[in-house]
């Protein structure tokens, strides 16, 4: 909600959605980080697909994907500063 709510203020009309931001995530996930993928999946709050693993599954894997979006936001504050072509959200 919070990316959702950056982007409606910086383009007028609209255009911009998160699903890249999200996207970007899974996708670093996967390639640089040795999560499981439950814990990604949970991370972007994803609804598990199988309603038999839903029905037994009970915890929130809290403290893994506290660490896993620590890690992203290393990343991104890293990547921003690396002289990367990234480009701010902020002016």
């Amino acid at each position: 909600m919070a990316i959702n709510q950056l982007l409606r203020g910086r383009r007028p009309g609209g255009g911009v959605v998160p699903h890249g931001f999200r996207s970007t995530f899974r996708d670093w996930a996967a390639e640089r980080m040795a999560y499981p993928s439950d814990v990604v999946e949970m991370a972007l709050a994803h609804a598990t697909k199988s309603k038999t693993e839903a029905a037994y599954r009970r915890g929130d894997l809290f403290e893994r994907r506290r660490k896993l979006m620590g890690a992203w936001a290393e990343f991104c504050a890293s990547s921003a500063t690396s002289g990367s072509r990234a480009v701010p959200l902020r002016a």
